[in-house]
């Protein structure tokens, strides 16, 4: 089952998706990797069809959690930063600290944030670095801000789908999507993530949640069902069924949109059924109203209502794995 709404807005695919994380190759697949590399919990992100590089797979606004965002309110302080990112932050050294003309009576220019862990890395920060941070993190980075090590791995060997025509996104006239499919099956992505969890679980990895968007939903709907996983977050998710959630053994988390030829709401609601079948498995079922298919990863910036529905969105998968990946 596929169809024009897994191809809609397509992204930019090029080496400048960023991120202030860095590939490394896990359990044989290239990886995207941000986050404490030594917790003890992990988040796998399943892409959908145009790969882990596609920008908005890793993009997200950083709001009110944001560290430019509490400068600004001058409330920059050891405990309010070990209470936004968690444990993970090891140390945290104040070298300079200026908010404003009113504190420590030098100007902003001259303040430094030493910060030795969590997602940037060890480096010291001044207002310039701030000032990109605060606006935009990638949504992979937002995760690991939680003391999770996130995971994206290139399930497609380095061949995302892309189409000719974006109006048409079905007519790549040398391989239409269904022939790629045939290249890259979720069923393959399945098989192809137990090697990366194997060796997450090597490097002293316990609890792993996983996340699948569209085409990533059926493997990690599979890797719940083996209990290869300690909980799953499913947004806009394409080529499952009914039975797939009949099988499930972990806390399943289903965000979908209103608007989804691939998963109507219709299908989502009887997705609820059986699950609320199964009450030894927590659950979560949520349609987001005014949204297409893909919008959590694909929305247009201009388009107000996806974006705000798109961070929602993030919040709750990132709160699901909060609550069940300890």
């Amino acid at each position: 089952m596929s169809g024009p709404q897994c191809c809609e807005n397509p992204p930019v695919l090029d080496s400048g998706c960023g991120g202030v994380g860095h590939e490394e190759e896990i359990g044989g697949l290239m990886c995207y990797v941000t986050g404490p590399p030594h917790s003890k919990r992990a988040v796998l992100m399943l892409s959908d069809i145009f790969g882990y590089k596609a920008p908005k797979l890793r993009l997200i606004v950083f709001e009110s959690k944001s560290l430019a965002s509490i400068i600004k309110q001058k409330i920059l302080d050891i405990q309010a930063l070990m209470a936004l990112y968690a444990s993970e932050v090891l140390v945290v050294d104040i070298l300079y600290l200026m908010v404003g003309s009113s504190v420590m009576g030098a100007p902003s220019r001259h303040w430094r944030l030493h910060i030795p862990y969590w997602p940037f890395g060890s480096r010291t920060m001044v207002p310039q670095d701030l000032a990109m941070f605060g606006e935009k993190l990638k949504l992979a980075d937002k995760v690991s801000a939680s003391g999770f090590y996130v995971v994206v791995p290139d399930f497609f060997y380095g061949d995302p789908y892309v189409p000719d025509n974006p109006e048409r996104p079905l007519d790549n006239v040398e391989r239409p999507l269904p022939v790629w499919l045939k290249d890259h099956g979720p069923d393959k992505g399945f098989e192809d993530a137990k090697p990366v969890i194997q060796a997450l679980k090597s490097k002293g990895v316990s609890s792993i949640g996983a996340a699948g968007f569209c085409w990533g939903a059926k493997p990690v709907v599979e890797l719940g069902n083996y209990a290869y996983i300690q909980a799953a977050v499913l947004l806009h998710p394409s080529f499952v069924s009914l039975e797939d959630f009949q099988a499930v053994k972990v806390p399943i988390s289903i965000l979908g949109a209103e608007v989804d030829i691939m998963s109507p709401p219709e299908l989502l609601k009887k997705f609820e059924e059986a699950l609320n079948a199964k009450p030894e498995v927590d659950s979560f079922v949520k349609i987001f109203p005014g949204v297409e298919h893909g919008w959590t990863v694909r929305y247009k910036d201009e388009d107000e209502v996806a974006v705000k529905s798109a961070n929602e969105a993030h919040e709750d998968m990132l709160n699901w794995f909060v609550k069940y990946v300890k």
